[in-house]
């Protein structure tokens, strides 16, 4: 199959997903780029369409059933980047059960995280660190934002992402798990805290921080130690140094 105009209707309605409002309607999202689009693949993530640059069309034979050859123009109209990537691909959003998490011992939770790239990193991070799950609490951003696809470089079809918003929900799916509030004040170091399993780690937004409930529900609480003259890390480096140290092997 062959698209060449950017005002082909296939391709407009492929262009709404750049928009959460859209992604949620259709349960699809935006993948960019060889690496992504491969790893999705062979990740089981569907795969309905994929738009690829006619002279790398022969690179992506492994999905030849679903390919689109096209055009460089086509592919920017798609694209949320500066610069057409080789490909674009239509992929249908990876579902989780709730129920699920009681099953994991190390897991992570961010609230209401707003950040597309810091989410995205911390999403290869945790995969990278030993974390088996991840918990959106909150008003977080969509991981299917365009963005933070490209900014999990792969990983985001390596680990889990549960969403939940209700306090009582949380309460009921952590009632057995020892629940870690990372917090810039506390008394319990990094580098001499003992974790008990099963736990989940938590997060607070880049602005605000921990919420004062999920603060006051925590078993525990852990600072990373750093010199005094910085008051503070980015939310994704400060996730990345807490769990090689909690979870790594």
């Amino acid at each position: 199959m062959e698209i060449t105009s950017v005002n082909n209707e296939i391709v407009k309605n492929c262009v709404k997903l750049q928009q959460k409002k859209y992604r949620n309607l259709e349960n699809k999202f935006l993948l960019e780029g060889y690496k992504a689009i491969k790893e999705a693949f062979d990740s089981g993530i569907i795969l309905e369409k994929i738009f690829v640059d006619k002279n790398k069309i022969n690179e992506y034979n492994f999905a030849k059933d679903i390919l689109i050859e096209t055009t460089e123009p086509v592919l920017k109209k798609l694209s949320t980047t500066d610069t057409a990537p080789e490909a674009v691909a239509i992929g249908v959003q990876r579902k989780y059960d709730i129920s699920e998490l009681k099953n994991f011992k190390k897991v992570v939770l961010l609230e209401d995280i707003k950040d597309l790239g810091n989410l995205g990193t911390i999403l290869r991070s945790s995969v990278a660190f030993g974390a088996e799950a991840i918990v959106l609490y909150g008003e977080s951003v969509d991981i299917y934002n365009p963005k933070c696809v490209r900014a999990s470089v792969g990983n985001l079809w390596k680990i889990p992402v549960y969403h939940i918003k209700d306090f009582n929900e949380f309460k009921e799916t952590f009632k057995d798990f020892k629940k870690i509030a990372t917090l810039p004040r506390s008394n319990n170091l990094l580098k001499t805290f003992k974790i008990k399993l099963p736990a989940v780690i938590m997060f607070g937004s880049e602005a605000n921080g921990l919420s004062d409930e999920l603060i006051n529900l925590s078993d525990d609480s852990v600072k990373i130690e750093m010199a005094k003259t910085v008051e503070s890390l980015n939310l994704a480096t400060s996730v990345s140094v807490i769990l090689y140290e909690l979870f790594g092997e």
